[in-house]
């Protein structure tokens, strides 16, 4: 088996180091001995925005905020189920993930970058959605490892309660709110309800069929 090679580091504002690894046409992104991402395993990552465009089917020109580049899976499905009316932007906060999709992982990311109905904005997804009120249709976020961040410790305040507050503002009536999360989380669910939302969970494989069983919220405006 080929080795794991090391093609790019990078520090969140808390100091956390991100590493970007490649073995063979395999790419990680890594933390510590963490994976946060992998290139083999998509599909949650696409079912994060299936799942919130199906919410929305026959709404038109729908705006939608994804949190989290990571490596284009959850961009690439909303593309794909989007029409052209759509408009896409997504907020990543460590300039160098946006690098690395420009860069060594050009081909896992297939030119999604360049659809004209997408925006990237290298800035905290907390502050895009704290800056607007009833703009958005979807706000997706997979900036972590869900509730229980792992990557980057500011990243909780988006998963409590003033967090989901602000997303339920930001959203327009109907609007859906979609999270990642490696786990499931009870009290999440709670407070997604506490602030209004009506909510779904659903279980997800990391793979098409197989890998880890991750969890993801669909909850609704």
């Amino acid at each position: 088996m080929l080795p794991w090679v090391r093609l790019g580091a990078a520090k969140t504002d808390d100091g956390t180091e991100l590493r970007l690894m490649q073995r063979g046409s395999e790419f990680s992104i890594m933390i510590g001995t963490n994976t946060l991402m992998n290139s083999r395993l998509s599909g949650s990552e696409e079912a994060l925005a299936t799942l919130a465009c199906s919410a929305l089917a026959g709404r038109p020109q729908v705006k939608m905020l994804i949190g989290g580049l990571g490596m284009g899976f959850t961009l690439r499905a909303a593309l794909k189920a989007l029409d052209d009316s759509a408009r896409v932007t997504v907020a990543e906060l460590v300039p160098a993930v946006v690098e690395w999709a420009h860069g060594p992982m050009a081909e896992v990311f297939a030119g999604c970058l360049e659809d004209p109905r997408v925006a990237v904005r290298v800035e905290d997804v907390a502050v895009v959605i704290r800056a607007a009120a009833n703009s958005w249709d979807a706000i997706l976020l997979d900036v972590d490892n869900g509730p229980e961040a792992m990557a980057q410790q500011g990243n909780d305040a988006l998963y409590f309660t003033a967090g989901l507050e602000a997303a339920f503002r930001a959203l327009r009536p109907g609007g859906v709110f979609t999270v990642w999360s490696s786990l499931p989380d009870p009290a999440f669910t709670r407070r997604l309800k506490k602030v209004g939302f009506t909510v779904a969970e659903v279980p997800t494989r990391a793979g098409k069929k197989r890998g880890a069983r991750h969890m993801i919220w669909v909850a609704t405006k």
